[in-house]
């Protein structure tokens, strides 16, 4: 699909947007103090163009270590200049699936106005813990998203290539991913990325590859975006095993960027991907190993706490009698120690998790949304998935155990 240009021009009329604008996403990317940031950008006009959205904006405010950005970042959305469009353009909501982040044309129906607007169906209004924003500071992103959510940046000269993989490559997950996501620098064709060019197959059990005992996974689909690509799981069963993902850049079929030059695969280590070349096959490897005989706490860290609770600004220690930070959950050993026969803070009769009785622990109450008090958690974030609470209520029933 061939997008259309959209020059970036000045707009000095903007000048009252960008402070509210800016300062909304410092407080949304330190839990409110602003800490730890350049000083704010001086007044200047942004107009609804992603380059001046992504350069004023978003890089120096939110692409920032702890917040969205790398492996961890909340929701798997990376927003540092080489991933911000292809995650949130064409890309669906890890909290509503049904619903884009961005969906060219059509902000109503974009679910990053839903957050800032405060109308998505789960989680809290976007910025978190800070004032929403004024409908002036919306609209600019309103505008561009309904201008077609152009990527108006000049295009690299380099051939394409891969800048993210989630799961990231070498990955070693206790809970089979719902999706595969490659995010490329520049605009695919996207009628090159199919079955036959974005594969992802099984090692048979033994951690190799190229010895004939491989299961080829079917995708439930393939979504391709502009800069992006979705190997979809839903419905699908992976079994514990290891696996390698296969983006082709050579041979018969091979994905391709709108000039019709081969992707630049080669993946040595570290992203983007490539030599330099057009041609090469990105190959990257993850593992999946279920916990066995039960849920436990080093696999609730890895699949709950790490990812969703120990985030910037929110349960990540250290401890105290001071919410959220005071809840530290940033490792196994720390959410114990603060979880295991531990009173609420709000509710000082319940303790946060008491052992062999979910129902009387204050974390599943949270996590299941019926607290007496306070919001479901995990806060600014959609509900866990059942299955997850469901290991939660294990671990306890069994004792939660260390």
């Amino acid at each position: 699909m061939v997008s259309k240009k959209l020059t970036s021009q000045p707009n000095h009329s903007r000048t009252t947007v960008l402070f509210p604008l800016i300062a909304a996403f410092l407080v949304s990317c330190t839990g409110g103090d602003g800490s730890g940031l350049p000083p704010r950008l001086p007044p200047e006009a942004v107009g609804p163009n992603f380059s001046e959205i992504q350069a004023n904006i978003i890089e120096p405010n939110c692409a920032t270590t702890g917040c969205h950005l790398g492996a961890a970042a909340p929701q798997g959305l990376r927003l540092d200049s080489a991933n911000s469009y292809g995650m949130l353009v064409g890309v669906p909501s890890n909290e509503s699936s049904s619903t884009l982040r961005v969906a060219p044309g059509d902000p109503d129906s974009s679910y990053l106005v839903h957050k800032l607007e405060g109308t998505a169906s789960v989680g809290a209004q976007m910025p978190l813990g800070a004032p929403a924003l004024d409908q002036v500071s919306i609209d600019v992103i309103r505008q561009w998203i309904s201008d077609g959510a152009i990527d108006d940046r000049i295009p690299s000269s380099n051939p394409i290539r891969v800048t993210s993989l989630s799961p990231a490559p070498g990955s070693e997950l206790v809970a089979a991913p719902s999706s595969i996501l490659a995010t490329f620098d520049r605009e695919l064709d996207v009628s090159t990325v199919n079955e036959m060019t974005f594969l992802v197959e099984a090692s048979g059990g033994d951690a190799t590859f190229g010895d004939g005992n491989e299961t080829t996974i079917s995708a439930s689909s393939i979504v391709a975006n502009p800069t992006s690509a979705s190997f979809e799981l839903t419905g699908v069963t992976l079994v514990d095993d290891t696996y390698r993902v296969r983006l082709l850049g050579s041979g018969a079929s091979m994905i391709m960027d709108l000039n019709a030059n081969a992707l630049d695969g080669e993946y040595s280590g570290t992203f983007p991907s490539g030599n330099g070349t057009a041609g090469g096959d990105f190959e990257a490897i993850f593992s999946l190993a279920t916990p066995v005989g039960g849920a436990t706490l080093d696999a609730l860290q890895a699949s709950i706490f790490t990812p969703s609770c120990a985030v910037s600004g929110c349960h990540t220690g250290p401890a105290s009698s001071s919410l959220p930070s005071g809840l530290d959950l940033s490792a196994a050993d720390a959410s114990f120690a603060n979880l295991v026969g531990i009173a609420s803070l709000q509710q000082p009769a319940i303790s946060r998790v008491a052992a062999n009785d979910p129902d009387n622990s204050y974390l599943v109450q949270k996590i299941e949304g019926t607290a007496a008090s306070g919001s479901r958690m995990p806060l600014g974030g959609g509900p866990l998935d059942q299955a997850l609470i469901d290991d939660v209520r294990e671990w306890i029933s069994n004792g939660a155990n260390r």
